[in-house]
């Protein structure tokens, strides 16, 4: 009997030890837990014929910035797929194109390959999630593109509990976050020891503006899985979150010291940069001062992995780093990206390097080309891709680049829109903060 994947697929290996090491690293890979790589190893010492396990460990080699030894298990893949079936052919060909940064060709193939083989479940979770190729496609309808995949093949999938966390999470950040939130938590207790669930539900609390419960749940989830997951770092950024809804800078920087600084933490590097960035930058725009050192242990951090544009993700929270370093690289980096604009490979278009020179203007303390410059580019902000948490970060900085430029009667709309989405004790503060400049303006 030919072996199979635990989505009923066959597999081109007649080692029964080698396929049962596969299905464990696969949904390893799917819940962001740790060991991925030793079980794919495995299979590959068991078999070392297997195509898909040698795919599979280019990805996780991908997803921890090792990109020659990603590149090289791609190869080897390439070559041993000619003696397997087609369907695991093309799933090859298409996690192939993802290690090698051809996300354009990558897209296309798995929804082609999608339509054939829905339960190809790596496959669709190449599309998915914050970081996944319809996010950071540029395209500003990546939300919608998400869910919709996934509706589309809700049939084929049942109650699978790492589908449901990706449907689930696609509803949140589409707008429907009551019916996400019930089949993010419907996923979570199927498998609590699920890393990608606990993240989508805290996306889930996130927008429903409950913080407390999101404090609660992920204070006793995060030492429950401590140093199981990959996902462990960003987790507890969504606890440093909670925090500063509560206007707790304190607590907030504590969790940030033991939890997420770059220094020895196992997690995807482009996870690393942008959660200590932006946390660190949170916590500026909330007051915290004494931040120096800090923001150059995450330069160091950043230079090491990400030292050319090309993530576009990561460039944009690298003009952070160089605004709050004041280390006047940053027209070397826009240069960059600007001759990936010329090429087509920056898929936010110009945007993002707008966005990049809004975020120095504020540091530098000119508010006024800060609100200039960011305030047209807010309706382009969801063409970076990441999450709403995540994007929050540059109408953050917008509300207060307006309330320090005493033009608060602009910040008052994405106010009103962001506290009509969910309560937001920070956002209720600024919303008195521009009702009071506009009492001053009106007295004078």
């Amino acid at each position: 009997m030919m072996n199979r994947d635990r989505y009923d697929l066959p597999l081109t290996t007649t080692s029964d030890r080698a396929a049962a090491l596969y299905r464990d690293g696969i949904d390893r890979i799917l819940a962001a837990w740790h060991g991925a790589d030793a079980a794919l190893d495995a299979a590959i010492v068991e078999d070392p014929d297997f195509a898909l396990a040698h795919v599979a460990r280019a990805r996780v080699h991908q997803i921890n910035m090792e990109g020659a030894a990603a590149r090289a298990e791609a190869a080897t893949a390439r070559q041993l797929a000619a003696t397997a079936s087609r369907r695991e052919q093309q799933h090859v060909e298409i996690v192939a194109s993802v290690v090698e940064s051809r996300a354009r060709q990558a897209l296309q193939a798995a929804e082609q390959h999608l339509a054939e083989f829905p339960r190809d479940a790596l496959i669709l979770a190449q599309l998915l999630g914050a970081f996944g190729l319809y996010a950071f496609s540029g395209r500003p309808d990546h939300d919608a593109a998400r869910l919709s995949i996934c509706e589309r093949y809700a049939a084929d999938y049942g109650q699978d509990w790492w589908f449901l966390t990706y449907l689930g999470w696609s509803r949140t950040e589409a707008g429907n976050v009551v019916t996400g939130r019930d089949i993010t938590e419907r996923a979570y207790w199927m498998k609590p020891a699920n890393a990608s669930a606990a993240h989508a539900l805290s996306h889930a609390l996130f927008e429903q503006g409950d913080a407390a419960e999101s404090r609660a749940f992920l204070s006793g989830w995060l030492p429950a899985h401590d140093r199981v997951s990959f996902l462990q770092g960003h987790l507890a950024w969504h606890l440093a979150l909670t925090a500063l809804e509560d206007g707790d800078t304190d607590g907030a920087f504590e969790i940030y010291e033991r939890h997420i600084r770059p220094q020895g933490r196992p997690y995807p590097p482009i996870n690393v940069l942008t959660d200590t960035a932006s946390l660190l930058w949170r916590l500026s725009l909330a007051g915290r001062t004494g931040l120096e050192s800090h923001w150059h242990e995450v330069a160091a951090y950043g230079e090491k992995f990400f030292p050319k544009a090309g993530a576009h993700f990561a460039d944009v929270h690298h003009a952070l780093v160089t605004a709050a370093t004041d280390s006047g690289t940053l027209e070397a980096r826009l240069v960059e990206m600007e001759a990936r604009l010329a090429e087509g490979k920056l898929a936010p278009g110009a945007s993002a390097i707008g966005l990049c020179r809004g975020i120095h203007a504020f540091a530098s303390g000119d508010n006024e080309s800060a609100v200039r410059i960011l305030e047209p580019l807010l309706p382009e902000l969801v063409r970076i891709g990441g999450s709403h948490a995540q994007r929050e970060l540059w109408e953050d900085t917008f509300i207060v680049a307006c309330l320090r430029a005493g033009r608060g009667e602009k910040a008052t709309k994405l106010i009103a829109e962001r506290l009509h989405r969910r309560p937001s004790r920070r956002d209720e503060a600024w919303a008195r903060e521009t009702r009071q400049i506009g009492a001053e303006g009106r007295q004078k």
